[in-house]
């Protein structure tokens, strides 16, 4: 019986270790962020939250180099992020961004953003009312829209960002395939035209035999607006502006 006993012990200590090696070997981080270096010289006390923008044009196969595959004017930044987050590649297939992804994402920001303590955020429908009112605003890259965005509403900075993959999952929670897919950057520029934050996220939730912790997270296959709120908590863990509930 103690031999039994202590041979069944050491079973469970080996399928927990080898668990936890599949685990980490398997999961890969789904976010980056990163911070400038000059994050510390700014008090960003309020911020206009301009909506989100979508990629109008399918999204081929041969992208796999690129994290989220944007315009020249946000890959050009010093801290945009070029690689995906534990390798992960896109798709191997043509996809099209649907009109509400931006819209999606642009919500679950707006909603995050409102909870943060010490923060002024303004809503979305003023940086709409300020472009509109500017047709030049349209004309400028995505960087300086937003710093001049944030300047005239009197904001120390402005959010923007860009969805780059939003495909809804084929089937149900119990299988899909292909399963969902969703991809997006968020950057926070000052008043004055200096990039501060960056955060993005990539996933294609993967079954779990390649992803094991990811999977046990939702033990479903989830919908891509899951997948999208996911990745919008995921991103504000570091965000650092305001402060988060819990801290």
């Amino acid at each position: 019986m103690i031999v039994h006993g202590l041979f069944s012990r050491v079973i469970l200590m080996i399928s927990a270790v080898a668990l936890a090696t599949i685990a980490t070997g398997c999961s890969g981080s789904k976010v980056a962020t990163k911070s400038a270096p000059e994050l510390a010289r700014y008090r960003i006390h309020s911020i206009a939250l301009i909506p989100f923008t979508s990629i109008a044009t399918p999204q081929a196969s041969d992208q796999d180099a690129l994290f989220l595959p944007t315009p020249d004017s946000i890959r050009r930044s010093d801290i945009s992020m070029g690689v995906p987050p534990g390798g992960q590649p896109l798709p191997k297939k043509t996809m099209v961004v649907p009109g509400h992804a931006a819209e999606t994402v642009t919500e679950l920001f707006w909603g995050r953003l409102r909870d943060r303590k010490g923060l002024l955020v303004l809503p979305p429908s003023d940086a709409v009312r300020v472009s509109s009112a500017d047709g030049e605003l349209v004309k400028m890259g995505m960087e300086k829209a937003a710093a001049a965005v944030a300047k005239r509403l009197k904001a120390d900075a402005a959010l923007f960002g860009l969805v780059s993959v939003y495909q809804e999952r084929v089937g149900s929670r119990l299988g899909a395939n292909p399963s969902a897919t969703v991809g997006f950057e968020a950057k926070v520029v000052a008043a004055d035209g200096q990039v501060l934050w960056v955060g993005g996220y990539y996933e294609r939730q993967r079954p779990m035999n390649e992803d094991l912790m990811g999977f046990l997270q939702r033990w479903a296959f989830v919908t891509a607006a899951e997948l999208a709120e996911y990745g919008v908590d995921e991103v504000f863990k570091d965000f650092p502006f305001g402060v988060g509930e819990g801290k």
